[in-house]
């Protein structure tokens, strides 16, 4: 009894974690195989989470060549303070200094698409909207009351939340009927979506580097084992035909 209370605690904050806050989630479309997509998504992770966000337990050079970006290609423009190729993806962040300006530490992302899951990133990355009583200026439909600024506004623009009267257990509310966008950043919506589905594509990828190869691994073995119980069923057959 003692040990299952115990595995229950240790999963409780990693359910909580991954349920969020109830919000509608969008579904995250993403593609391992698309190289492109995959290059732009550590682009942009490298230029707009990796200030703040690590992925401490990948290195850049496996990173760079699952990507099929050239060594020194990557090492020119994918990293920033001098590490080498062979070193973890770590910022120069100190720990104090990060629980002191967000309120928390700035978690690690090497498995936060494992823990919160695709969809949940994809949503969260795209219902940020301005909220002038939080300290960064902006809200979260999906992380209410986050503590981390919109990072990718500039490419965004500001949005704005949009919402409506609605009638619920016999009074009016707010109901949340999604973001407006003032035309102010650098991509349409519709690029905008792409982009983040190319960064959400990456962080699954770093949340498991070897998925691809293993589940092609996977598909060769079940292979192997459906043709050994054939073999063996033949076996079986020719073994016991005399017995009868």
């Amino acid at each position: 009894m003692k040990k299952l209370i115990f595995v229950l605690t240790m999963l409780l904050p990693f359910s909580v974690l991954a349920a969020g806050g109830g919000a509608h989630l969008d579904k995250a479309d993403y593609d391992l195989t698309d190289k492109a997509s995959l290059q732009n998504g550590a682009k942009m992770f490298m230029n707009y989470c990796l200030g703040c966000h690590q992925t401490q337990y990948q290195r850049y050079q496996r990173t760079f060549e699952d990507l099929s970006i050239p060594l020194e290609l990557g090492s020119a423009n994918l990293q920033f303070t001098g590490e080498k190729p062979g070193e973890h993806i770590k910022n120069a962040m100190p720990t104090e200094s990060g629980a002191k300006w967000f309120g928390a530490p700035p978690p690690d992302l090497t498995l936060v698409a494992r823990v919160r899951g695709a969809d949940w990133i994809y949503t969260y990355l795209r219902t940020f909207y301005v909220d002038d009583s939080r300290p960064f200026g902006v809200n979260n439909e999906v992380f209410p009351e986050v503590g981390m600024p919109h990072v990718l506004q500039e490419l965004q623009g500001v949005p704005t939340k949009t919402t409506e009267k609605t009638l619920v257990d016999g009074e009016m509310v707010d109901r949340y009927i999604g973001l407006t966008v003032d035309g102010s950043g650098e991509l349409s919506p519709a690029e905008y979506d792409t982009a983040v589905l190319d960064l959400v594509n990456y962080l699954v990828y770093v949340g498991e580097p070897s998925r691809l190869t293993s589940e092609s691994i996977g598909r060769y073995v079940i292979l192997f084992l459906l043709i050994l119980f054939v073999l063996v069923y033949l076996l079986k057959k020719e073994y016991w035909r005399d017995v009868h």
